[in-house]
C-alpha cells in the first residue's frame, strides 16, 4: 500500500534508501471502492465507484445511469465542454467534473481505472483532489505486469487565446509553472504566481487539497446556465467583493494558483500517460489546457512515448513511483 504521507510524486532524495533497480510498472486498484457526494455545478446526489482495470486500459468512464451507454476513455479528444470544468463525452453522454479525480490519479501514478458514475458529473467533494487521494489509497494501489509509459516533450509547443496561454517546453521531470491574474484583493501580488517541480514537491501535501474558488457576483449569472447549482462553501472557497467568505479561511496564502496547478495537472493527464515536460502557464483554465494537450497530439514531432527499464534511469519526479508492502 503507498504511505498516504509521503506521495509518490517526490524527490529520490526524500528516501535514505536507494531505489531497486527495477523496472516502474503500471498501477491499479486492489479492490473497488465507493463513495457518494454532490455535483457541483448540477447540485445532484452522485454515486461513484472506482475499479481495477487490466494493464493498458487507461482511464475508462462510465455511465451506470444510462443503460447501453457506450464507454467514455479519459482522452483530451474526448472533451467536449470546458465551461468551469472539463466535460467527456460520447455521443451524447458525457460526464462533468473530471478534472479533482483525473488529477488525483496523475499524482498517485494510477493508470489504468474503470470509473462508474451513477450521474452527469463527478462529486465535487470538498472542492479539492484530497478526498480522492484518501478514497484511492484506502482501496491499495498495486503494480502490474506491465511498464509504465510515459509521454515526453520533445519540442516547445505553444497555445494562446488574447492574453492567455499555455506552453510545454521540453525538461526532465515534471514542472508547471503558473500565474493567475484577477482583479481582486484577496489575491495579492506574492500569491499570484507559483512553480511546482515534482522532484522537489509533494503533490499529496502541496497540491491536492487546494479548493476550487468562485465570486459572489458569478454565482447569479452562473445558476443562470444552469451551473454552479451545487456549490457551497463546504466544497468551494467563495470571495466577496474584499474577502474570503468561508469561516475556516485558506488551508495555503496562495491556495487559489495552487488549485489552477491542480486542475492542469487534471486536464493534461487526459494525454493518457505521465507527462515529462514543463507547462507553463498565464492564466490559463480548463479550455486553453484541452487546447495546448489537443495541440502536443497534433504535433507528432514533438512528443514520444519512453518507458524505463530500471528506476535509476527515471527523472527524479518519478523515481519514487514505486510501492510498499501492502
Amino acid at each position: 500500500m503507498i504511505d498516504g504521507r509521503d506521495p509518490p510524486i517526490a524527490a529520490v532524495a526524500r528516501r535514505a534508501a536507494t531505489p531497486p533497480k527495477t523496472m516502474l510498472r503500471q498501477r491499479t486498484l486492489r479492490t473497488a471502492t465507493r463513495t457518494t457526494g454532490v455535483g457541483l455545478h448540477t447540485g445532484a446526489r452522485v454515486d461513484l465507484a472506482l475499479r481495477p482495470a487490466p494493464a493498458d486500459t487507461g482511464i475508462v468512464f462510465h455511465r451506470t445511469d444510462v443503460p447501453g451507454s457506450a464507454a467514455i476513455p479519459a482522452s483530451a479528444r474526448q472533451v467536449g465542454d470546458t465551461r468551469l470544468s472539463s466535460t467527456l463525452k460520447a455521443g451524447d453522454v458525457g460526464v462533468s467534473t473530471v478534472e479533482h479525480l483525473m488529477s488525483a490519479l496523475a499524482g498517485l501514478g494510477i493508470d489504468n481505472l474503470h470509473v462508474d458514475v451513477a450521474g452527469p458529473e463527478i462529486p465535487i467533494m470538498d472542492g479539492s483532489a484530497g478526498p480522492f487521494v484518501f478514497l484511492l489509497q484506502g482501496a491499495c494501489i498495486v503494480e502490474q505486469d506491465a511498464p509504465k509509459r510515459y509521454l515526453r516533450v520533445i519540442q516547445t509547443v505553444e497555445v494562446r487565446d488574447g492574453d492567455r496561454w499555455a506552453r510545454f517546453d521540453p525538461h526532465d521531470g515534471f514542472r508547471l509553472d503558473f500565474t493567475i491574474d484577477f482583479p481582486h484583493p484577496v489575491f495579492g501580488s506574492e500569491n499570484r504566481k507559483i512553480v511546482i517541480d515534482f522532484a522537489h514537491h509533494s503533490y499529496v501535501k502541496e497540491v491536492s487539497r487546494a479548493r476550487t474558488f468562485g465570486f459572489m457576483q458569478d454565482v447569479e449569472a452562473m445558476r443562470a446556465a444552469g451551473l454552479g447549482l451545487g456549490g457551497s462553501l463546504q466544497n468551494a472557497i467563495v470571495l466577496d467583493e474584499v474577502r474570503v467568505l468561508n469561516a475556516e479561511g485558506l488551508r495555503y496564502d496562495n491556495e487559489f494558483v495552487r488549485h489552477k496547478v491542480l486542475d492542469a495537472i487534471g486536464d493534461l493527464y487526459l494525454l493518457g500517460r505521465p507527462l515529462i515536460g514543463q507547462y507553463t502557464a498565464y492564466k490559463s483554465g480548463h479550455a486553453l489546457n484541452n487546447a495546448l494537450a489537443r495541440a502536443l497530439i497534433e504535433r507528432p514531432d514533438a512528443s514520444r512515448l519512453v518507458t524505463y527499464t530500471a528506476t535509476d534511469q527515471v527523472p527524479s519526479a518519478f523515481a519514487d513511483w514505486r510501492l510498499r508492502p501492502a
